[in-house]
């Protein structure tokens, strides 16, 4: 059963082929005996976990069950989930047991689905490989060596090793799409403020964004119609009526206009990702698409701006974090100020620091206006570069990332780490959604396909992702995690 879709575990849930509880158990099972190697999980709710699958099989008996009810997924640890540790992969927010849910856990509940734990994230959501995390680094389940991404590489690796059939992730600069394509599963960045931050823990405000990660398209459709609308608790949320993001999955692509943006496809793409996508444009052609060059001048300046906006919100969100009111206190400080400079000193990382320290300059008097303001300006100049793209096509396709998965420890300096998201910042940026298929190898590590549409344009990308895996089966390639490799 842990190979199945999450599609295909809600058919065999109301087929009575298998229990909630009897799929929860077997799962658990599973990450007792394969997490030790992956650490994909930060915490395992096993008690609350199998009183959910309870609950969810007598909705089933009562004929009360929903499309989601009982079926398992875990969710990244930067959710606050009640009565459940939520740490965001940081030693500040070690001890720290949220009092209330997120809104999309909330949904969640609501709609029955069984959460199975806590998965592992870079700290903070700060970072590219599942490396930064207090918890120590995840493992790529196609190779133990390689890193799964990040910073949702937990939720990215326990998909697919079978851990869970599906999982939710938070989107920053790609934290979704990158760990999605360096895995070898189906993730999804949506629309900024098409789904609630509240709850969320914050990293960058005008950026974060939470979205589904599964084994296809059409999971994450299901799951999307659950977590996406409104919320009044989030002053950021959209006031949009919620398609159901299932109804076009299955609407024939001809006559589809597809734009390769040529800054995508230049110096420092891997060759053997670069025939992957190759391959896979050459697949929607057959399904009646057209393809055409097209250009988003200001992608050259992605990654700077976002060094700059990033940075200076995370400098501000995480400012919170003084040893005062929750999360990593210091022992005997001397003072209130040596209580706040030794909490934070000794409950943030390497990566957070550097990022704080780069914030704090780039707003502080004198730097404001030529730092913030101007990387302001260009993420306007960008976002008007994929809008005047949309007006010739109506999707744009390209690679994830610039690799295929990197070795655990390969990427010592930062800026190459920041480097790995130059296809996926520039997204978060202008606000728009975008989705990762899998879509080959290069080597033995997967290679993920990006497809970015206009705002608000999900349900587009997600029928164009689903007609891709219609045609292929990179979607249904498992890695071979073995019990005995745990």
């Amino acid at each position: 059963m842990h190979d199945r879709t999450l599609t295909e575990i809600s058919q065999a849930l109301d087929a009575g082929e298998i229990s909630s509880r009897e799929l929860t158990q077997d799962l658990l099972g599973r990450i007792d005996r394969l997490d030790g190697t992956l650490n994909s999980f930060v915490s395992v709710t096993a008690d609350q976990a199998l009183e959910a699958a309870e609950a969810a099989d007598q909705a089933r008996a009562r004929g009360e069950a929903g499309r989601l009810t009982g079926v398992p997924l875990a969710l990244k640890d930067i959710f606050c989930t009640q009565g459940v540790k939520t740490s965001c992969g940081s030693k500040m927010l070690d001890n720290f047991v949220a009092p209330y849910d997120a809104t999309v856990v909330e949904k969640l509940k609501a709609a029955g689905t069984v959460s199975l734990g806590k998965t592992n994230m870079d700290e903070f959501a700060m970072g590219s490989s599942n490396e930064s995390s207090f918890y120590g680094p995840v493992k790529n389940p196609w190779d133990l060596d390689a890193v799964p991404g990040g910073s949702s590489g937990g939720s990215a690796a326990a998909v697919a090793a079978g851990l869970v059939p599906a999982a939710l992730g938070t989107d920053t600069g790609g934290s979704i799409r990158q760990p999605a394509a360096f895995c070898g599963i189906t993730g999804l960045k949506p629309t900024y403020g098409r789904v609630s931050r509240y709850g969320m823990i914050a990293y960058a405000s005008s950026l974060d964004q939470g979205g589904p990660m599964a084994r296809s398209a059409e999971d994450c459709a299901h799951l999307l119609n659950v977590i996406a609308g409104h919320d009044v608790r989030d002053s950021t949320s959209v006031a949009r009526g919620v398609p159901d993001y299932t109804e076009e999955l299955s609407a024939p692509l001809s006559g589809l206009k597809i734009g390769l943006p040529k800054e995508y496809f230049g110096d420092g793409l891997d060759a053997g990702v670069n025939q992957a996508i190759g391959e896979a444009i050459k697949v929607y052609e057959s399904l009646g698409a057209s393809v055409r060059e097209v250009s988003l001048p200001h992608t050259a300046y992605a990654i700077p701006a976002y060094y700059v906006i990033a940075p200076a919100e995370a400098s501000s969100n995480l400012s919170r974090y003084d040893g005062v009111r929750f999360g990593h206190r210091c022992d005997n400080p001397e003072d209130l100020i040596d209580l706040y400079k030794r909490s934070r000193a000794e409950g943030f990382g390497e990566e957070v620091k550097r990022r704080i320290l780069i914030g704090t300059h780039t707003l502080s008097e004198g730097f404001f206006d030529a730092y913030y303001k101007k990387a302001q300006q260009v993420r306007r100049l960008i976002r008007q570069d994929f809008l005047d793209a949309f007006e010739e096509v109506d999707v744009l396709m390209g690679p994830a990332a610039p690799t295929p998965a990197f070795d655990l420890g390969a990427q010592k300096d930062p800026v190459s780490m920041y480097l790995q998201d130059i296809y996926t910042i520039a997204v978060n940026l202008a606000g728009i959604p975008g989705i990762s298929v899998p879509a080959g190898f290069a080597g033995k590590r997967p290679v993920g396909l990006q497809v970015l549409g206009t705002h608000f344009a999900e349900t587009r990308l997600l029928n164009v992702a689903h007609q891709f895996q219609q045609a292929t089966d990179w979607h249904l390639k498992r890695p071979e995690m073995s019990e005995e490799n745990s």
